[in-house]
């Protein structure tokens, strides 16, 4: 991945992780140097930020099943979990992914915690309303043109409120960054790829404008967080008919 490239408009090459053919030991190791990535760029904030917002505005409910796709091994779910013991929530975790590397992750690293389960699905295969909440970290970059608003689309079918988006600002400090602490903390072909390579695919305020107006969806919101991410909340009907 080159240290030096144009981020004017969205890249479109794919990652390696969209490649489900490879996979194996690399893969393994890459998601756990990316929940170390995870750590130093504050990830989990933006998810937490958007559910607790759509959390508010359907009523502060005393349950809550959010349903994570695309979760990879799901290690941004863990602030959501110490915030439901703070709130009182009782609250349920659903992790979504299509790799089974992903998901013997995901079970390892929450094998003590009742309140997670994880799933190896499509979210295409998905029953309408199947979460209250649906989010995705990292998830909707790696679609463009019609397949954005498809899989967002197919995120608000499963929702029963609506869906939070979490995922990365385009912007060259971004770029930057992260090109050198992938070099710095992996020698893993994943990280020093697809980590660079994500925040060139990643989105700016004019991308998400264009998605609320491709979606028609006017109570869509997005709010620019550190370090360097987007909080997208987009409530569904059901939302609308509570309000």
């Amino acid at each position: 991945m080159p240290f030096f490239r144009t981020l004017s408009i969205r890249a479109r090459e794919d990652e390696l992780m969209d490649d489900f053919s490879m996979g194996g030991d690399d893969l393994r190791e890459a998601l756990k140097h990316l929940r170390r990535l995870n750590k130093i760029f504050a990830a989990p904030g933006p998810t937490l930020s958007g559910v607790e917002k759509l959390w508010k505005e359907i009523g502060c409910p005393d349950q809550l099943h959010i349903m994570d796709v695309g979760a990879g091994s799901g290690d941004v779910n863990e602030k959501l979990l110490r915030w439901s013991d703070k709130k009182g929530v009782k609250l349920h975790i659903t992790l979504i992914d299509m790799t089974e590397e992903a998901c013997v992750e995901a079970r390892r690293l929450f094998q003590n915690e009742p309140r997670v389960s994880v799933q190896r699905a499509d979210v295409m295969d998905l029953p309408d309303a199947s979460a209250d909440i649906v989010t995705g970290s990292q998830f909707v970059h790696h679609f463009d043109g019609q397949q954005l608003i498809d899989i967002v689309s197919q995120m608000l079918r499963i929702s029963r409120y609506g869906v939070v988006i979490n995922d990365i600002h385009r912007h060259p400090v971004s770029y930057t960054a992260v090109w050198i602490t992938t070099r710095l903390i992996s020698r893993n072909r994943y990280i020093r790829h697809d980590g660079p390579l994500s925040v060139a695919k990643g989105f700016t305020g004019k991308d998400w404008q264009e998605l609320k107006e491709k979606l028609n969806h006017h109570t869509m919101s997005y709010t620019w967080k550190p370090l360097f991410r987007y909080s997208v909340v987009i409530p569904n009907d059901a939302v609308k008919r509570l309000s």
